[in-house]
């Protein structure tokens, strides 16, 4: 996974006002969350600046954070402290997960954030959800969300720039995505997203990164996911929606 060096400081911008705070993160997650035991040991792979792992600490689980963004895994680690949550934060990339737990660790696996497409191809996905799967009890759930990338490819490459002001800790920005689309599925993309941050005296702060991914279909993410022993429990993949989640079981 690349990037999130410099988005990492403006993240929340590009977090929902429905899902800013934990409590609302995590409560989108309530159907999968009644399948997990009493104080569930539960991992968040992909952080980002902490809102999902914060909130299930929230309810009583024993929560570890990680992230191959030192910027995020910081980030969360200072919303923990805010919130006066107990999670453990990790600088981890998905395939170095081994070395920091051990197999058969968790309940459940967050991959969540439309994170998985920064892994490397399909080389890079399958390390990924191995790593993921191996620290997952028999028995125990990844649950991932995705952008439909057939949707996105189907768009082309462009320039999206959101319609409205997002506010954040007193200031408005306006949010920029800027999509490279590669003439194959397997080839590297890049997205660039820009933070246009707007003073009330008129300076304009604009943070970018330009961030690298690899697309998927749908049905490959299945085949891969079985591979790597998962077995597709539960999937809101339509070709017509922006995103989906699927929920699948270690066998």
């Amino acid at each position: 996974m690349t990037g999130y060096g410099v988005l990492a400081e403006v993240y929340e911008w590009l977090i929902s006002d429905a899902k800013l705070p934990p409590a609302e993160f995590v409560a989108s997650f309530d159907d999968v969350l009644d399948l997990l035991p009493s104080n569930a040991q539960v991992l968040d792979c992909s952080c980002g600046t902490g809102q999902l792992a914060v909130g299930l600490a929230g309810r009583g689980m024993q929560v570890v954070a990680t992230d191959a963004s030192e910027g995020m895994v910081r980030r969360t680690a200072e919303l923990a402290e805010e919130f006066g949550a107990s999670v453990r934060t990790v600088r981890a990339s998905w395939e170095e997960l081994p070395d920091h737990f051990q197999d058969n660790t968790f309940d459940m696996v967050f991959c969540v954030g439309n994170s998985l497409h920064h892994a490397a191809g399909a080389t890079g996905r399958n390390a990924a959800l191995e790593s993921m799967s191996r620290i997952l009890r028999p028995g125990g759930r990844l649950v991932l969300t995705s952008r439909t990338w057939e949707l996105v490819r189907a768009r082309g490459s462009r320039l999206d720039i959101w319609d409205r002001l997002v506010r954040r800790n007193g200031r408005d920005a306006v949010v920029i995505y800027r999509w490279e689309i590669a003439p194959h599925w397997e080839d590297e993309h890049h997205i660039e997203i820009a933070i246009a941050q707007i003073d009330a005296t008129g300076p304009v702060l604009v943070r970018s990164e330009l961030l690298s991914c690899w697309p998927y279909r749908y049905e490959e993410l299945e085949v891969e996911l079985h591979q790597v022993g998962l077995r597709t429990e539960l999937s809101t993949f339509d070709l017509e929606a922006e995103n989906y989640m699927v929920v699948a079981s270690k066998v």
